[in-house]
């Protein structure tokens, strides 16, 4: 019988696809197929490819299906040949979590304690907010709960000794213990829009997000500092904040955010699951780009080259196009980037010029589809360092959570947003990093003067 443990991340999902779709690494890790597992390795299958398995997602490395399972000799082969022991899962429902958390989650103590033997972070946390030991909590796993205790208080003891010897012996050359570190804690100074606010909000059943966050680039550009953690924050703003389902809410970070990755989910799973009357949400943060020859702008996914921006880029007017023929009955696309190729969130080839380039396009004119973007012309889009986000993003998280409620309503529509963010992002921008960067509004006058509701606080 094919196991199913991922209910609880809203990842009894793709029901009905072939057993063909989903990887073989992945299945055979679930069952618990050592001798499968090992040929499938030895003839170079990948060990952290993210093909998943069955009841899964399409998305989960092997690790990550063994973990579920409880296979710990299927586990001990995958770490051994290099699994990467952290992967966060971010295919549909799962939001981030770990291998340790999902074993956590079915009281499989011996696969927690290989798990946290081998290094797994303890600390981390996924969108949710939850750890390891949390779930295993919620369902009352004594072993389990009591194992985790004990690593946590062991480290924790480790922590206060050591720096009561650096104390105690400042002469002493003292090296302290090296503990897991949630992955967005390791690189990532805290901002104040990094909790979303606690309120109650009407449930939004029929929305659905694609969030898109690349910070590292397969072709070694430059980095676009922060935008993976804009998009991490943004998913936890829509589930907590604006009423998402978690199901219905896709992150793609860093090396999932690849053009093949984006086509998946904007052209197929997108459409396979909007209807009528529907709203959905794209964000992207990361690099845009230009094709100073045709003046088209690009979307720079994780394996893209500006140098052949028409190959390995995902088209502005493909994505706008997509977006409008979905049966839906408003769509938000918010970009924290920019095309001009002038720097910033922007990359150009090499020996090609910086161009004014607009995000407008006829589709938006009329219609469905309403674009937030971080700036205009040939601008560039600012990283506000202090606060560890897109200058555009901070801002429009601080007024998600309340700022942009001028009218203290309890609700927040995307014109109310764009008022309180634009003046922010102007004045920072100017004295913070004497650059002008306006954001744009555009979409239908129609659509934007019947207003697109963001944040609605439900009744007592």
């Amino acid at each position: 019988m094919v196991i199913r443990f991922g209910i609880v991340f809203g990842a009894a999902v793709l029901a009905g696809l072939l057993a063909g779709c989903f990887g073989p690494l992945g299945n055979a890790a679930q069952r618990g197929d050592v001798q499968g597992v090992r040929t499938l390795l030895d003839q170079g299958v990948n060990v952290n490819s993210r093909r998943g398995c069955h009841g899964v997602s399409l998305d989960a490395t092997a690790l990550f299906c063994a973990a579920g399972a409880g296979h710990v000799e299927v586990a001990q082969l995958l770490l051994d040949r290099g699994a990467e022991i952290d992967t966060r899962e971010f295919g549909e429902g799962l939001r981030g979590t770990t291998a340790l958390m999902i074993a956590a989650y079915h009281g499989h103590t011996n696969m927690v304690r290989l798990l946290l033997e081998r290094g797994a972070n303890i600390h981390a946390t996924n969108l949710n907010g939850k750890t390891a030991l949390n779930y295993a909590q919620e369902h009352g796993y004594s072993a389990t709960i009591a194992l985790l205790e004990e690593a946590r208080i062991a480290q924790q003891k480790a922590v206060e000794a050591q720096a009561q010897q650096l104390k105690t012996a400042p002469a002493v050359s003292v090296t302290a213990p090296t503990l897991p570190v949630p992955p967005a804690a390791a690189s990532v100074a805290t901002s104040d829009v990094d909790t979303p606010p606690a309120m109650r909000v009407k449930a939004k059943q029929n929305a659905y997000a694609v969030l898109v966050g690349i910070e590292q680039y397969q072709q070694k550009l430059p980095k676009a500092d922060f935008a993976a953690h804009d998009a991490e924050i943004m998913g936890q703003y829509l589930t907590k904040t604006l009423g998402y389902a978690e199901e219905n809410v896709v992150v793609l970070l860093n090396d999932r955010a690849t053009k093949t990755g984006v086509e998946k989910y904007v052209e197929g799973w997108l459409p396979d699951r909007v209807e009528k009357d529907d709203a959905v949400f794209i964000y992207f943060s990361g690099h845009g780009a230009p094709n100073p020859k045709t003046g088209k702008a690009f979307l720079v996914p994780y394996d893209g080259d500006p140098a052949f921006v028409d190959q390995t880029g995902y088209p502005l007017d493909r994505l706008y196009e997509r977006l409008a023929a979905l049966p839906a009955k408003e769509v938000v696309v918010m970009l924290d980037s920019c095309f001009s190729g002038a720097g910033g969130r922007s990359v150009i080839a090499k020996g090609m010029r910086p161009m004014v380039l607009s995000v407008e396009n006829p589709v938006l004119a009329k219609g469905k589809v309403v674009v937030l973007a971080a700036s205009s012309g040939s601008q560039v889009s600012s990283t506000y360092d202090q606060k560890s986000h897109g200058l555009l993003t901070y801002f429009f998280l601080k007024g998600l959570g309340g700022e942009a409620d001028r009218n203290h309503d309890g609700r927040v529509d995307l014109g109310e947003a764009f008022e309180y963010l634009k003046p922010q992002v102007e004045r920072t921008a100017r004295r913070e990093f004497h650059n002008e960067q306006t954001p744009q509004l555009l979409g239908s006058p129609d659509l934007l003067a019947k207003g697109v509701r963001l944040v609605e606080r439900a009744v007592p």
